[in-house]
């Protein structure tokens, strides 16, 4: 007889717990950062065993791992739904949408993104899955290199595009401007603000915010 997990009903399958395992460590995460994820707290908000957790995780790195893995994907996609608009839209459009992009996430997914470029949270070497996600978002930022600066765009193209959008959300989350911003939309708007006049500035100079975009 399969033994139920205390705080748990009949209907919730062994996809649902690890689901609710995940979302309960992005809560720890953004709550009190990684000192606050451990695989008892986990259980406890769970409503589950404190055993129960190593059912799905090895441990609390590979917690982390997880959270990682779905964090670079989840930017990929915004990233690559955003540099997508180079079909239809010019320069200066995808530009803002991709940093737009890019902040956004790291503003909404505060928690994880400050952990997803720290190599002391997990070993990527152990975890493929991180490598592959990782891989899909660094594509994404050397895709909209080549949209800017044509098929001969370098490494450090995609170094100064990066540089920007992670800077500034690195400043609203945990920088100055933490504090003189505080809710989050109006972080949100500021940003929407900065990445609009980056742009400007960074298009200006050979007029390329007024063409079409067919590098993509």
């Amino acid at each position: 007889m399969t033994r139920r997990e205390p705080g748990r009903s009949r209907a919730s399958g062994a996809g649902s717990l690890r689901d609710d395992l995940l979302r309960i460590s992005r809560e720890l995460l953004d709550e009190g950062g990684p000192d606050a994820l451990s695989m008892r707290e986990v259980a406890r908000r769970a409503g589950c065993t404190h055993q129960a957790p190593y059912h799905y995780f090895a441990n609390r790195e590979a917690i982390l791992a997880a959270l990682i893995e779905a964090g670079f994907d989840e930017l990929a996609n915004r990233l690559c739904e955003a540099h997508d608009l180079a079909e239809t839209e010019d320069l200066r459009t995808v530009a803002e949408a991709s940093g737009n992009a890019y902040v956004e996430f790291a503003l909404t997914n505060p928690g994880v993104f400050r952990i997803m470029f720290r190599r002391d949270m997990c070993d990527p070497a152990r975890f493929p899955g991180i490598q592959v996600a990782s891989r899909r978002t660094y594509d994404e930022l050397g895709r909209l290199a080549r949209i800017r600066f044509g098929e001969h765009a370098i490494r450090e193209h995609e170094t100064a595009l990066w540089a920007s959008v992670h800077g500034l959300a690195v400043l609203l989350l945990d920088g100055l401007m933490a504090d003189e911003f505080l809710a989050l939309e109006d972080r949100l708007a500021y940003a929407r603000r900065v990445n609009r006049l980056g742009c400007e500035v960074m298009l200006d100079r050979d007029g390329s915010g007024e063409q079409g975009v067919s590098g993509s």
